[in-house]
């Protein structure tokens, strides 16, 4: 029989002290507002000449023509820290009124 009181602890943590919102964080809290900022602007901007990337995507996107998998993933790559730091800020939004 294998004595159970001296094992290692629990990979369970406990409780966070505080109350359960430390909890609840929303996933978004972890990411940084100036690195969203500063990615959203860079891959939002670049490359500046001729055209930036995510224009040049939309439209595409607006006229029908973004068709190639490689242009589908620029359109991704350039817009999602964008994305991100629009849901960043509907968070902080909305746990503010709360």
């Amino acid at each position: 029989m294998v004595d159970r009181s001296t094992s290692s602890p629990s990979p369970v943590p406990p409780p966070a002290s505080g109350g359960s919102s430390a909890a609840r964080r929303h996933w978004t809290d972890r990411l940084p507002w100036s690195g969203l900022l500063v990615m959203a602007l860079l891959l939002g901007v670049a490359p500046l000449v001729p055209e930036p990337h995510l224009l040049e995507k939309l439209r595409m996107l607006v006229g029908g023509t973004l068709r190639r998998p490689l242009d589908i993933f620029d359109l991704l790559l350039h817009s999602a820290p964008l994305f991100l730091l629009i849901l960043k800020f509907d968070h902080w939004r909305r746990s503010r009124q709360a």
